[in-house]
């Protein structure tokens, strides 16, 4: 009687009934009907294949020059790619070397500003695991930060017993080519404020970090930094160091403020300074306007193209099978152990 009453006793594990627990919502169940298949494949054909013709449009308004120099601003007096391998190593390490390269641009059509100017990088990978590790964040953010830099950064942490700021391969390897624009003589300015994110210069960057021992001694990367104005200024820095995806990107380098008309030509004096000739990369200088979708992208728009195309073509299939060979809906003999009343 005592062992009864204490085990009836014991609360209960099971929970209290509601509608929920219980799976008594009320829920939506739709039946996929021939009609609403091919209703549902129709409309994303309908919706998807304008997007994509707008996209290709946008994107084909886009105007943009394209100019890769590397190999043309480095002397060569070889034809064997081996031999001309070494001589452009020898010519972009040299110091002594005059890396002053002087290249002319044709408007292909009328570009109205702002027109950006990106440099183009083939080959190199930011993507790299260890490159994009070696960084420290909180040594951007904090002046007062005196924590470890080996795990992260080294062998870009120290310089003899003072920290590196920026530390790391990927500050260590900034890009350091420089452009200037002028027609017919006329310097064009470039505007390279505000090519950063927002957010990396209001809260990545603190506003009383100030590079230190950057590139100083032992081997150069690429390029410097001025220690007397604070990271959070020094936009070319947060751009270099937002990684790329892919081994082949482009970064913003400015903007020109001004239209250019068809046929001008524009004198571009390029600082070739930075070493792509060692791992077999290319540089290529880059003039682009912009449309509501952004720069040229055609893969946005043949891929709306490709999924509305599917869809219609899904679609007519679709009412061609049930036009030509109809099947009664909701047939039971068409389920598997009607089909297959034996199990064999």
């Amino acid at each position: 009687m005592g062992e009864g009453a204490s085990s009836s006793s014991k609360k209960s594990r099971k929970p209290d009934y509601s509608r929920f627990t219980q799976q008594e919502l009320p829920a939506c169940k739709p039946i996929l009907t021939p009609q609403w298949v091919v209703t549902v494949f129709i409309f994303l054909g309908i919706v998807f294949i304008p997007i994509g013709l707008a996209s290709l449009s946008a994107s084909e308004k886009v105007v943009e020059i394209v100019d890769r120099y590397d190999k043309d601003c480095v002397p060569t007096a070889h034809t064997q790619s081996d031999l001309a391998y070494h001589d452009r190593i020898a010519f972009i390490q040299n110091n002594n070397s005059n890396k002053t390269c002087i290249r002319t641009l044709t408007v292909p059509k009328k570009m109205k500003h702002p027109i950006y100017v990106y440099y183009q990088l083939n080959n190199f990978y930011q993507n790299h695991r260890r490159y994009v590790k070696s960084r420290n964040d909180e040594q951007l953010r904090d002046p007062n930060f005196n924590g470890d830099l080996q795990k992260t950064c080294a062998p870009e942490d120290m310089n003899g017993n003072e920290p590196v700021i920026p530390c790391g391969l990927i500050a260590w390897s900034l890009f350091n080519d420089t452009y200037g624009f002028s027609i017919n003589d006329k310097a064009l300015p470039i505007n390279r404020k505000n090519i950063s994110w927002p957010s990396d210069r209001k809260h990545k960057f603190g506003s009383n970090v100030y590079p230190k021992n950057f590139q100083k001694g032992g081997l150069i990367g690429g390029g410097t930094l001025n220690e007397s104005i604070p990271m959070s200024e020094q936009e070319d820095l947060q751009v270099w160091l937002r990684t790329a995806a892919l081994p082949v990107f482009r970064k913003l380098y400015g903007r020109l403020e001004y239209d250019l008309e068809a046929n001008e030509n524009i004198t571009v004096v390029i600082q070739n300074n930075y070493n792509t000739y060692t791992f077999e990369g290319t540089k290529s200088l880059v003039l682009s306007t912009t449309t509501w979708i952004g720069g040229r992208n055609n893969f946005l728009g043949i891929a709306y193209l490709t999924v509305g195309g599917i869809c219609l073509f899904v679609a007519i299939t679709f009412i061609l099978m049930y036009v030509i060979k109809p099947r009664p809906f909701g047939d039971p003999a068409y389920l598997s152990w009607n089909l297959n009343p034996t199990g064999n």
